[in-house]
């Protein structure tokens, strides 16, 4: 602990600051640390009390005070000198952090948690605190997460009797906003390369009701598994890799995946043009595609293809072009161990089901199975958009490409 408290060298006192206050609180500090040492606490408050009076601008000095109150056990006047010291410097991380201690000690939990999960945050930018701060960190991380386990028992516990009533929205809302009070995830928003169509909610995953169609899709999982199959069972040769940078791109997270079927690709429909050799091997598929509300803009959508991650690879997180489109995933074959994210949530695919999210936010999926995993991608529109506005958005484009 005395590792922490400042012997206020001669070069942290202010310019200004008069010689003999200086000497005067350089001294009484040196004398304050000795009485420590001696595990003299009155000694230790009476000098750092001197100390603080000839320089009541110094935020060590007030927290040494603050120390020798605590080893006394007069929480009331450690308290106000840490308010002294963090009122000096509201960054000050020693402060801070005797000050959730103190916090959690007094039984103040509300507050207790506040002021730990501002530390931990803080200690993030560590890049390898000492042992013994290590230690303490580790106890404030366990204290804020034993308290939000309580919060979070006790605040489902009282939402049960509503969470019957809510529907998929409001349930997924709901838990969300639980999960952010207690600090457990985080709200993403979107992030995008090419078009952003503002004012839409920045959802991770589209609830199921928006797409009555994707029952319809569904039952069409075995006829387009199969003809999946019949296309692999000819060779990878119907395969691309996903992953095709410029030459000449520097390494980046897409390096490993670059020109390789680790995350390989079988189009149906790219960028708004059939792939007319596959869509020909594949003929229920492509008859299901065409009844469907997908998205259609002339040279950018729909695009359709079976998408293929070999065992252990992973798909690195990463944002997509527009938030006009929601992009649905069908499982096909896949095998346990495969996961996927969107922003703060995270799902296992499940065969023959559907689902929507935004890429725009945030996402990634991995494959720690042994065998390759298999999903039907499509893009449809956004549902948040109405058809006047998607209307907007066809007619934008076909000027943009007439323009130029």
């Amino acid at each position: 602990m005395l590792a922490m408290l400042a012997r206020m060298p001669g070069a942290t006192y202010r310019v200004a600051m008069n010689e003999e206050d200086r000497q005067i609180a350089q001294q009484a500090n040196a004398q304050g640390l000795a009485a420590l040492r001696a595990s003299d606490g009155p000694a230790a408050v009476a000098a750092f009390a001197s100390a603080t009076a000839a320089d009541p601008q110094a935020g060590p000095l007030w927290r040494n005070l603050a120390h020798a109150h605590r080893l006394r056990g007069d929480a009331a006047s450690e308290r106000a000198a840490l308010d002294r010291a963090l009122a000096l410097d509201r960054t000050d991380f020693a402060a801070l952090l005797r000050m959730a201690q103190l916090l959690e000690r007094l039984g103040e939990e509300l507050s207790a948690m506040t002021a730990w999960s501002g530390v931990l945050q803080m200690a993030q930018a560590m890049p390898e605190p000492p042992p013994a701060l290590a230690a303490e960190l580790a106890d404030g991380q366990a204290y804020v997460a034993a308290l939000r386990d309580r919060l979070d028992a006790a605040s489902r516990a009282a939402l049960a009797p509503l969470a019957a009533q809510l529907d998929e929205t409001e349930a997924r809302r709901t838990r969300a906003f639980v999960d952010l009070a207690l600090g457990r995830r985080t709200a993403f928003s979107n992030h995008c390369a090419g078009v952003f169509y503002p004012f839409l909610p920045a959802d991770e995953f589209f609830d199921c009701h928006h797409f009555g169609w994707f029952a319809e899709l569904e039952a069409g999982t075995v006829a387009i598994r199969s003809e999946l199959n019949a296309l692999l069972a000819a060779g990878d040769e119907v395969l691309r890799p996903y992953v095709r940078m410029d030459e000449g791109t520097p390494d980046n997270v897409w390096s490993e995946l670059d020109g390789s079927l680790d995350w390989g690709a079988c189009f149906l429909w790219e960028y708004g043009v059939p792939n007319l050799p596959i869509i020909e091997r594949c003929p229920q598929t492509a008859a299901l595609l065409e009844s469907l509300p997908l998205q259609r803009i002339p040279g950018r959508a729909p695009n359709a293809f079976f998408s293929l991650l070999r065992p252990g690879k992973v798909i690195p997180p990463h944002t997509g072009v527009t938030n006009t489109r929601a992009i649905v995933h069908l499982a096909l074959d896949v095998p346990p161990a495969c996961g996927f994210r969107v922003g703060g949530e995270t799902r296992e695919w499940v065969e023959g089901k559907a689902f929507a999210f935004d890429d725009t936010i945030e996402h990634e999926a991995w494959n720690r199975s042994d065998r390759r995993r298999a999903v039907l991608i499509v893009d449809t529109w956004n549902p948040h958009l109405s058809e006047r506005e998607r209307e907007a958005v066809i007619t934008y484009f076909a000027a943009a490409d007439a323009a130029l």
